[in-house]
């Protein structure tokens, strides 16, 4: 029969259809892998930075200590020479008054918790369609029929629920996290001595507008290797499809 369940015209689908789906997965599966690389190394460089600077949130209670030391020692030393104690300035902290951190610290370290909740989801998701791409590609025993109309639902599925325009999205975050981290890192630089603040600037403005120019270099010349600027162009028409579907 022409419609039977081994009928010819469902293994040749099955065959058609392994041909498109490999390519496509396994396309999708490198851009994926190496975001999840991406992005675990970037979290946890960004990590560190915030381990140290989410200390400026904090009341610097070796600072308080040291301030605490000075005042005995200058209360000893006027009692000592018969000084008055009246003259003794008061204390420049209070321990009851709620610490109040900079406008820089607020900044640096909003910026990179930020960078460092996209960075995570970027992980987390590229987690999750690794999975969704291992699913879809895992195709139980049964007739070419089952097999071919297992195969169309499921790759029905994987339009329906836009997983291709979630994948391409997964970059724009990356690069969202990156450039938030940058700006949180220049301000972090402007509270550092000024040539060691001009010199580290610099190099991460020049380190980023070179990232950013592998993006412009693909659009004036077609020959141009970049890749970077195919996943965000990819990302930016998938998007506004997505927004124009009804």
């Amino acid at each position: 029969e022409k419609m039977g369940p081994n009928a010819r015209v469902f293994r040749t689908y099955i065959d058609r259809r392994a041909i498109h789906d490999k390519y496509m997965v396994e396309e999708a599966k490198d851009g994926v892998d190496v975001l999840l690389v991406s992005a675990s190394l970037f979290s946890a460089v960004v990590t560190i930075f915030v381990a140290q600077t989410k200390q400026s949130l904090q009341a610097d209670y070796t600072e308080m200590s040291a301030d605490l030391l000075f005042e005995m020692i200058d209360l000893q030393r006027y009692i000592a020479s018969g000084t008055s104690l009246n003259i003794v300035a008061p204390p420049s902290f209070n321990p009851s008054t709620p610490l109040f951190a900079s406008t820089t610290s607020d900044w640096v370290n909003g910026l990179w918790y930020t960078s460092l909740a996209l960075s995570l989801t970027t992980a987390l998701v590229s987690v999750l369609v690794k999975q969704w791409l291992h699913h879809y590609m895992a195709l139980p025993s049964g007739t070419p029929r089952e097999r071919s109309l297992l195969r169309q639902f499921r790759f029905a599925g994987l339009q329906k629920w836009r997983v291709l325009i979630i994948i391409g999205l997964l970059p724009v975050l990356m690069h969202t996290a990156l450039a938030i981290s940058l700006v949180g890192l220049m301000i972090f630089f402007g509270t550092l001595r000024h040539h060691v603040a001009g010199i580290a600037g610099a190099i991460t403005a020049v380190s980023y507008t070179a990232y950013v120019m592998t993006d412009i270099l693909l659009l004036l010349f077609p020959q141009c290797p970049s890749r970077i600027s195919r996943y965000v162009t990819f990302s930016t028409s998938c998007t506004v499809t997505w927004c124009s579907t009804p």
